[in-house]
């Protein structure tokens, strides 16, 4: 698949990076309501179909706009379904200002997010597929991930007693994921050897096999979604290349994203292969934008990379200044 045609105001494709776990915090996005009225609708839509499921779905709105407390914001029954609304909304308004991305890749619960953006979801199917992921995920062990500044070869000796690679963000970020205790242990030992490491905010283990018995019988709740076929190309970031109409239409493909790796670093540097672009990042924080922007493509300018929030939390102004310069940086 090629990506041709400059998209509006600008003379490069525009693609968007959607983030995941990790990149959630405090009234995220917020400072957009009043200024930004599609952003607002389309949170209103989101947190609307979500909090209509019930359950742990209730109080969605008030915990995003309320909490200050970051345990909260870091729980499964909040960051995920708040990550994924945020992601669809970023995106509704980056398309009301006219562009057209010319591609999609969001990292995990992002890539949910994608899918309705190109017409696989409706945002209420989408809503039910997250609803029903969050409670599935929500008894399952406690757990966390760990960023180490290391290559996936140089973390293999250390991987022990069901902790895996969790995400490969990087040449040198490899995201381990694993239950509380071993995870401790594998942590430890990689700092005794001298490895950077970062927490991901996170309690629950994500694409980690310890997630399986949580998903079981998913598969069955997300074949009664329909799907559509995708307008917008996404690339995947657990194959790392493009979506196929197949692999829409397979409840196991999304069924098994919170137990499978991300491949983010391998489905970015597929998708530049595929041509110079933009890369605008539809969510909060500048996490991936930081990723992006080690890549070959964009440090030597063929490509280019444009945030859409600040890099961390801080005041409404801000998240304001933050999109209206990236709509200046788009040329929109």
């Amino acid at each position: 698949m090629t990506l041709e045609g400059p998209m509006k105001g600008t003379d490069r494709p525009v693609a968007l990076l959607l983030p995941g776990q990790g990149s959630q915090h405090l009234r995220m996005a917020a400072g957009l309501l009043d200024a930004e009225p599609v952003f607002a609708e389309a949170m209103d839509e989101a947190l609307t179909a979500l909090t209509d499921l019930g359950g742990h779905s209730t109080g969605l709105r008030e915990d995003w706009l309320g909490t200050a407390d970051t345990a909260v914001m870091d729980h499964v029954t909040r960051s995920q379904p708040l990550l994924f609304a945020v992601d669809y909304a970023l995106g509704r308004l980056v398309l009301d200002r006219g562009i057209r991305p010319v591609a999609l890749l969001g990292h995990s619960i992002g890539e949910v997010a994608a899918a309705v953006l190109s017409g696989v979801f409706t945002l209420r199917d989408a809503a039910a597929l997250v609803h029903d992921r969050v409670g599935r995920l929500a008894h399952a062990p406690p757990g966390g991930m760990v960023a180490v500044a290391a290559t996936q070869d140089e973390v293999a000796p250390f991987l022990t007693d069901g902790v895996v690679v969790g995400a490969v963000n990087a040449l040198r970020q490899t995201v381990l994921a694993g239950l509380d205790e071993p995870l401790r242990g594998v942590t430890a030992a990689l700092a005794d050897a001298g490895f950077v490491l970062q927490r991901v905010p996170a309690s629950t283990a994500f694409h980690c096999p310890s997630l399986a018995p949580a998903m079981r019988g998913a598969g069955e709740r997300i074949a009664a979604l329909p799907v559509g076929e995708p307008r917008i190309p996404v690339m995947s970031g657990y194959t790392a290349r493009f979506l196929t109409p197949a692999e829409t239409k397979d409840p196991s493909f999304w069924s098994r994203h919170p137990v499978a790796p991300v491949l983010f670093w391998p489905a970015l540097d597929a998708l530049l292969s595929e041509g110079d672009l933009v890369l605008v990042e539809t969510g909060p924080g500048q996490g991936l934008s930081q990723l992006a922007r080690r890549h070959p493509a964009v440090r030597s300018g063929r490509s280019a990379v444009v945030p859409l929030l600040p890099a961390r939390p801080g005041t409404p102004a801000q998240d304001v200044a933050a999109v209206r310069a990236a709509a200046g940086a788009l040329g929109v």
